[in-house]
């Protein structure tokens, strides 16, 4: 199989980013929280080093929330019916999820508690 154009591929990217945007509310939660912080990035004119790190964990969060759905479509297209070992990969990739988006919790207290 030939590697689609380059900007075949961004498109690509796009698209998925913009279908998670619009089919799942978790991300739409999270995207919610990343524009909060876009604002308080500027309104509070963080530091460049503060709102790096307030944006690399933001942009985490994102990520991880897009491989959690990935991992789930894929478990629901193997397995439909319930199944305790489907569960569990399931389980662990959501706690990778909220793991980040502790730490980006635990990140932002750290950085915006300076500038409050």
């Amino acid at each position: 199989m030939r590697k689609p154009p380059i900007h075949k591929s961004f498109l690509n990217a796009f698209r998925g980013v913009f279908l998670m945007l619009i089919h799942e509310r978790n991300f739409q939660i999270e995207v919610l929280a990343f524009f909060v912080n876009l604002f308080l990035i500027f309104y509070l004119k963080l530091s460049a080093i503060d709102a790096a790190l307030v944006l690399i964990v933001s942009f985490g969060v994102l990520a991880a929330e897009i491989f959690n759905t990935a991992i789930e479509k894929i478990c629901d297209i193997i397995q439909p019916e319930f199944d305790k070992r489907i569960g569990f990969i399931k389980d662990i990739s959501a706690g990778a999820v909220i793991l980040m988006a502790v730490a980006s919790v635990i990140i932002g207290i750290l950085v915006y508690c300076k500038y409050i």
